[in-house]
């Protein structure tokens, strides 16, 4: 048996939220579907979860609050869609996962977001994004990110998937540069009919894994009421991803439109028709606000002396999270009863190798207004000063500004000014991937890794013999 002295220094060394928070099992993207690490298939259950505007995730005691209401209705999955990455996450991310609850977490903000009407790719929103994960990629129940939210909500906007689909690579590249954990990286996207088949599949369609998304997510609001599956709009939503080579699910769902809401869709997204297809839904959303999508309202703390609660438009967003009723048992009993099995991974793998990517959608006038063969643009860079008889680099995907507006000078009275247009790409032999989608192996110069341990041993050598001697 272990002493209390050397049990302190395990601890110690351990590092003071990694032996809870890291405790979960990480989630993994692989072919067309999600996995814990023990094989099991993960069907999200989650939750829509943004309190205040701007960082839901820094307030531990009403983290605790919420996860407690949360594990009762069955939650494993949330979806914050902006967050300070400067702040403190430890005490919250550590309740959810003592929960078995997982984060999927938007990585712009209200001013960082790919823009539909004049879509960049530029190095300040790039920094943005990596901070979001620099911050979020240290916890094992970091089950993904999403590089947009509905930046094309129109007909009209197709022009921005290239954007799109440059600051996912963007990203991803950054992460293996990193070699952080291989944390899937999505979209999240409109529902919008005239498009939705076309943008999933131009998301998924480059032969290269790393061209393309991690994961595709749709907010849909077609099952209203009492439908079904033929009549809501699913069927159609099924048949278009029957055969999509990476994990889709709803990253929102939940008409209000019929009340009370009874969440029947949930019977469909994970039963027979389609929990081989899709992995699961997020329902919009946890706070009661004025769009009346709410499962919860904030009442005063049990014997807590009245305290000045935020406010914000009008809804009070902090303390006793109640149930608002009947949507939040609604939505209990809906989940209580669907229990997809899914596949065990030791037998997916099996099969992965018969995935293809998806079809590149061609462009059509009047809609899809995208060329799949075009080359995506990539991070605007300015070059000030260039020598005279320098070749002008210019944007490749024919939308998009090439530079950064709030920069851009009058190219007439400075001719010496260029733009060029670079990415983020990890150092050759930096870290090989391998497999299909999110199943990936690394490796690196032995040299590194020696000189890293043998400093890590000593380290930890000398941190133990100190403690040791203090104890």
């Amino acid at each position: 048996m272990w002493s209390f002295s050397t049990l302190s220094i395990v601890a110690w060394l351990g590092g003071f939220h990694a032996l809870h928070v890291n405790a979960i099992q990480t989630i993994s993207a692989v072919g067309s579907k999600f996995f814990y690490e023990d094989g099991t298939q993960y069907f999200l259950k989650g939750i829509a979860y943004q309190l205040i505007p701007e960082d839901p995730l820094v307030d531990t005691a009403q983290c605790k609050r919420d996860v407690a209401r949360m594990a009762e209705l069955g939650t494993n999955a949330i979806r914050v869609y902006h967050v300070d990455p400067k702040a403190n996450h430890d005490g919250c991310m550590e309740a959810l996962a003592a929960a078995g609850i997982y984060l999927f977490v938007d990585l712009d903000t209200f001013d960082t977001s790919i823009r539909q009407d004049k879509p960049e790719w530029t190095h300040a929103q790039f920094d943005r994004y990596k901070a979001v994960l620099d911050e979020f990629q240290k916890y094992n129940n970091t089950a993904g990110v999403f590089v947009g939210n509905e930046v094309i909500n129109t007909r009209e906007g197709s022009a921005a998937a290239p954007h799109v689909l440059a600051a996912a690579c963007d990203i991803k590249s950054y992460r293996n540069e990193k070699g952080y954990r291989n944390i899937p990286v999505g979209y999240s996207a409109a529902d919008i009919a005239e498009l939705r088949p076309m943008l999933q599949n131009y998301l998924a369609c480059r032969p290269d894994p790393a061209d393309r998304l991690d994961f595709f997510s749709l907010n849909a609001y077609e099952w209203c009421g009492r439908s079904s599956y033929e009549t809501s709009g699913y069927k159609t939503l099924q048949s278009h991803v029957s055969e999509y080579p990476i994990p889709i699910f709803f990253s929102e769902t939940g008409c209000n439109v019929a009340r009370p809401r009874t969440f029947e869709d949930q019977a469909a997204i994970f039963g027979p028709e389609m929990s081989n297809t899709w992995s699961g839904s997020i329902v919009y959303e946890w706070i009661q606000e004025a769009n009346d999508y709410g499962l919860i309202n904030y009442g005063p703390l049990p014997g807590a002396p009245p305290a000045k609660n935020p406010i914000q438009d009008g809804f009070t967003r902090q303390g006793e999270p109640i149930p608002v009723a009947p949507d939040f048992h609604n939505l209990k009993a809906q989940w209580a009863s669907l229990r997809p099995t899914g596949v065990v991974l030791s037998d997916y793998v099996k099969s992965t190798s018969t995935i293809k990517p998806a079809s590149c959608p061609a462009s059509t006038p009047g809609g899809w207004a995208v060329d799949p063969n075009q080359p995506l643009p990539t991070l605007v860079q300015n070059f000030h000063r260039a020598p005279p008889d320098a070749t002008a680099f210019r944007s490749n995907s024919g939308s998009g500004s090439g530079l950064d507006s709030a920069s851009k000078p009058d190219s007439g009275s400075d001719p010496s000014y260029r733009s060029a247009r670079v990415t983020s790409v990890a150092p050759t032999g930096y870290h090989v991937y391998s497999a299909v989608n999110g199943v990936s192996s690394t490796s690196s110069g032995m040299s590194n890794f020696d000189s890293l341990t043998g400093v890590s041993l000593f380290l930890c050598m000398c941190s133990i013999s100190a403690l040791a001697l203090w104890l």
